[in-house]
């Protein structure tokens, strides 16, 4: 017996607002138990002595120091800009 029905796939595509077609349902229905049962299979490992983790591997931050360094020129920035106004970018209003 299925864990995953169809319903709830049809379900849950319709909060995604998927459109699936039946065939489409029935294969999500079969692969989503496939999963669940392999989701299972890890439930029987013994991880008692194993110690939680967020990753796999040792995980290091390997980006440069953040040092702060002059910006470009404000006449270089606006250059490009379709519309500017006192140093700044002028964009179409949004609200009312």
């Amino acid at each position: 017996m299925s864990r995953i029905s169809i319903e709830q796939v049809k379900h849950v595509a319709h909060l995604a607002r998927l459109a699936i077609t039946e065939e489409e349902a029935t294969m999500f229905a079969k692969q989503l138990d496939a999963i669940i049962t392999f989701a299972e299979q890890l439930n029987e490992l013994d991880t008692e002595n194993v110690p939680p983790t967020s990753h796999v591997l040792n995980m290091k931050n390997v980006m440069r120091e953040d040092v702060p360094t002059a910006g470009l020129p404000l006449e270089d920035v606006l250059k490009n800009a379709p519309d500017h106004q006192d140093g700044q970018f002028r964009v179409p209003a949004i609200l009312e």
